[in-house]
């Protein structure tokens, strides 16, 4: 299916038309197809269409993975290609959807240049005026210098069109971030149940994870996405959280799960209706992912006016244990919020943040509550 979807892409390399997609990486969204020599410049792309099913803006280079920058060896995760966006540059994907629906899209990234690079990614047509995000990607969480960040959105047309875009205005023009293995997928809305009245607690509807990217997936805070990619959930606070699967890090359940990389800083909540005086139950699980993040670890939460502190000795190799809050609700929406106590970084030498994993999140009354532990 990919294949014949980047077949047509190729034939029709000098228009931008729009391709129906389906979960997974979007026509050529590993840049793997690339401009003739005729529409290049040394690294620069000199022509609109020239990447198969993109159309740029701007400052826009090809680059090849081994590539040099001065001392700094560029290198690519996704295959042998990437795009890097110099001052004010773009990329800009047509695509047919779902009107109505709710999406995230995913992409690599990487900083080359300046601390204070960042991305801003947005979707037209667009009924809200500020529904897009401008995401800092100065901090770095992985250890090879890539990240993967998500970012979701709801169609407001049966065709849209992405677009990725740096925003800076460095005094090398084309100092810019790299781009690389562009991604989408649908997001349904789970329902609560009798047995959680948290939606998504398990945290199994998220955004597309590559399945060759073993750094899991940034979800960044909600003043920068109004559409959240993890459904249900708000991520209240200055720095993202990361969305990371068992096929790559240790999960307590099912296949997906959340570190809190960030400290404080990296806070996840839910607004759940309640009935005041009455008793609840919230237990969750709380472990390490498996990613050379040691040491002790402490997942605070919230719910209304109360509060635990749940201390885990990490050793970087998995494992989890189950926690509970019993609380009484005050009103009639009570305000569940997960966080870390403080930093954590990886035992590798590399400097990337980390912290412990929450999943398997339950909310119930209190008399089921005897089922969860």
């Amino acid at each position: 299916m990919y294949r014949m979807t980047v077949l047509l892409a190729l034939l029709c390399a000098t228009c931008h038309v729009a391709l129906s997609v389906t979960d997974g990486l979007l026509p050529n969204g590993n840049f793997e197809y690339g401009p003739k020599a005729s529409e290049m410049k040394g690294t620069v792309v000199t022509a609109k269409n020239a990447i198969p099913s993109w159309e740029i803006a701007g400052y826009v280079e090809y680059i090849k993975s081994g590539q040099k920058q001065g001392d700094m060896l560029l290198i690519v995760p996704g295959g042998a290609f990437a795009v890097r966006l110099g001052n004010e540059a773009s990329i800009k994907q047509k695509l047919n959807v779902t009107k109505g629906s709710y999406y995230s899209i995913t992409f690599n990234v990487a900083r080359t240049c300046a601390q204070e690079e960042k991305i801003n990614v947005s979707v037209s047509p667009n009924s809200e005026p500020n529904d897009w995000g401008i995401l800092p990607v100065q901090t770095v969480y992985s250890s090879n210098g890539w990240d993967s960040y998500a970012w979701a959105f709801q169609a407001d047309a049966s065709q849209i069109e992405i677009s990725i875009h740096n925003p800076g205005v460095e005094e090398d023009a084309a100092c810019g971030p790299l781009i690389d293995s562009v991604g989408i997928k649908y997001l349904s809305n789970p329902k609560r149940t009798r047995d959680n009245l948290l939606k998504n607690g398990n945290f199994e509807e998220g955004p597309y994870v590559f399945p060759n990217a073993d750094w899991g997936v940034l979800i960044p805070p909600h003043i920068e996405d109004d559409h959240s990619p993890l459904p249900g959930w708000i991520i209240e606070s200055l720095k993202a959280v990361k969305y990371v699967d068992s096929s790559h890090f240790a999960v307590p359940q099912g296949k997906r799960g959340v570190e809190l990389v960030a400290g404080k800083e990296s806070a996840l909540a839910q607004i759940v209706k309640t009935i005041p005086g009455k008793t609840y139950a919230l237990t969750f699980s709380v472990g390490d992912a498996n990613n050379a993040c040691e040491g002790s670890m402490v997942i605070e939460a919230y719910a209304g006016k109360d509060s635990i502190q749940v201390p885990y000795t990490s050793k970087g190799k998995g494992g989890f244990k189950r926690a509970k809050l019993m609380f009484k609700a005050v009103s009639t929406r009570t305000r569940v919020m997960f966080l870390s106590s403080f930093y954590t970084m990886k035992n590798d030498h590399s400097g990337s943040l980390c912290g412990p994993v929450l999943d398997d999140v339950k909310l119930v009354s209190v008399r089921k509550s005897r089922r969860l532990l």
